[in-house]
């Protein structure tokens, strides 16, 4: 009998997943091929083969922007690791449910099998209702005998339903534990790349080491370049600043001027209705949006999400803020922005909707500055621009080259304010 019942349901099993765990799995894998696709092309960066302090540092800070991205991808993978086994041990709990439930289905379904089985034929159940003593009988009996068959179906049902599940559950598990190997795989080779850039960065430290005296002076030299840089965004700023408050004064005394204006002619409206005897008219009040406001609002709300601003690969060389080189005495930065490495070639491209408020010129490269409501977007170290002085820009638009030097650095300085205050870039790119 129990072959029987396998027989019955041998071709019934569905070959399917569970569609959230894989859908989970779907979505780690896809962030993951991003993550690598972004390490991968960093790599690709080229360093200089020169042996001088500032190759060397520059050298330093490409290979210190992708043993960070590195150790991050990796930190990455433990989680989703985690992830994952969370999910296992899920899946084997339900699993081991709906095995048991299957059991019992299967148990109650070989006994109403059984039944029919010994009640098989058609004379047996016309036997068995026509036996009875009277009508009333003999209805309750038909009836009987038509509710089993339907409780009979019904069962058998319930059983190729929770078969279908256990499958499910089965082949959901096996993907999960395969995504979990796929992912510990990915993790080993990734600490073994990091083991050989870490080597690298302490043979580049060796050699830096010994050039203290030639460091400082680059470092300083940097600083000055950096500080003068920063007064003349600092001043562009102010100006920027400055006349968005008296173009807001303006439109504020235009508007108060409108109201004024749009309460006399209601006056007038008024005392010529009552002299018509005519219902007073109600007359629409002029409101202008607040376009600043609205564009800040929304910048705001893409805190995390805002593309990078470079094109193709890149690797961040200089974070936000004050600190120390890793590895080297006294070396300490002091950054108002990021520095991005890219490909030569590569171009600067603006973070969201704005407009352009001022271009300037500095070491002879050009330097952009882009206004999104009340925030400013910074883009420094250009070989050439594509726009101009209140241009209109939408997200991703290209603002223009970056400056390749004789090392081959191309590197795109950029800053983030909201209004003076420098904020860290870091804080609000997606990477």
């Amino acid at each position: 009998m129990k072959r029987m019942i396998g027989i019955v349901l041998i071709g019934l099993v569905s070959i399917s997943l569970c569609a959230q765990s894989t859908k989970k799995i779907r979505e780690l894998e896809k962030q993951h091929a991003a993550l690598q696709k972004q390490i991968s092309d960093s790599e690709t960066l080229l360093q200089s083969t020169k042996k001088d302090v500032k190759s060397q540092l520059d050298n330093l800070a490409v290979l210190l922007g992708q043993i960070a991205d590195r150790k991050q991808y990796i930190e990455t993978i433990e989680k989703d690791v985690q992830v994952i086994q969370n999910e296992i041990d899920r899946l084997k709990t339900d699993l081991k449910t709906l095995e048991r439930e299957l059991a019992d289905k299967k148990k109650k379904y070989e006994k109403s099998v059984m039944y029919m089985y010994k009640n098989k034929s058609i004379q047996e159940k016309l036997m068995f209702v026509f036996s009875a003593d009277n009508l009333s009988q003999m209805y309750r009996r038909m009836r009987y005998v038509r509710e089993y068959a339907d409780y009979q179906r019904r069962q058998g049902k319930e059983v190729q339903r929770k078969q279908r599940e256990v499958s499910d559950k089965q082949k959901t598990l096996l993907a999960s534990r395969d995504a979990k190997a796929d992912m510990l795989k990915q993790g080993e080779a990734e600490k073994l790349k990091l083991e050989e850039q870490e080597k690298e960065r302490k043979a580049l430290l060796s050699a830096l080491q010994k050039k203290q005296g030639a460091i400082q002076r680059e470092i300083k030299e940097k600083r000055r370049s950096a500080n003068r840089l920063n007064a003349e965004i600092d001043r562009l700023i102010e100006i920027e600043i400055e006349a968005t408050r008296k173009r807001k004064e303006a439109e504020a005394r235009r508007k108060a001027e409108a109201e004024r204006k749009r309460k006399e002619a209601q006056k007038e409206t008024i005392a010529e209705s009552k002299k018509a005897a005519i219902p007073e008219s109600k007359v629409e009040v002029y409101k202008v949006d607040n376009e600043d406001l609205r564009l800040s609002n929304v910048f705001e709300k893409n805190k995390g999400r805002l593309p990078m601003p470079i094109t193709g690969a890149y690797a961040i060389v200089g974070h936000y803020g004050k600190y120390q080189v890793k590895g080297l005495r006294n070396v300490r930065l002091d950054n108002k922005g990021i520095d991005v490495k890219g490909k030569e070639g590569a171009q600067a491209r603006v973070i969201f909707d704005g407009e352009v408020s001022a271009i300037f010129q500095y070491n002879g490269l050009s330097n952009v500055l882009v206004r999104h409501g009340n925030y400013i977007s910074v883009y420094c170290n250009l070989s050439s621009v594509q726009v101009k002085k209140g241009s209109v820009l939408k997200t991703k638009d290209i603002i223009g080259q970056i400056h390749t030097d004789t090392n081959g650095n191309t590197v795109l300085h950029f800053q983030l304010r909201k209004e003076t205050a420098k904020l860290n870039p870091e804080i609000w790119l997606a990477k």
